[in-house]
């Protein structure tokens, strides 16, 4: 098999075309300061600050009905919300902590 392998890479690198001679090399002219600068131009997409004149920015709209229904919602939780931080700021006030007397306790 290494044989074969061997055969048929061998026939197939001999069968090639024969390559072309390597050619003489030309220097490219000189370009004038004009064609300098035209070509930097074309490098850098010509005109890039006419792109910005073209293009619209899409402002999205404030949303009025989000801001209406969280204000809303507040509103209704507000009473409620003053309701419990009462409710627990006196169930925290009467309870018992550690080496406080809370004065109804007489048996001392």
């Amino acid at each position: 098999m290494l044989l074969v392998l061997a055969l048929s890479s061998g026939g197939a690198a001999l069968a090639q075309p024969p390559r072309k001679q390597v050619q003489e090399f030309q220097a490219p002219r000189e370009m004038t300061p004009e064609e300098r600068e035209a070509a930097k131009q074309r490098a850098m997409g010509n005109n890039l600050n006419a792109y910005g004149k073209d293009v619209q920015l899409k402002q999205k709209p404030i949303p009025w009905m989000a801001i209406g229904l969280a204000g809303l919602v507040f509103l209704v939780t507000t009473p409620f919300a003053i309701r419990a931080y009462r409710k627990t700021s006196k169930d925290i006030a009467g309870q018992n902590t550690f080496g406080v007397n809370r004065g109804d306790d007489e048996a001392a």
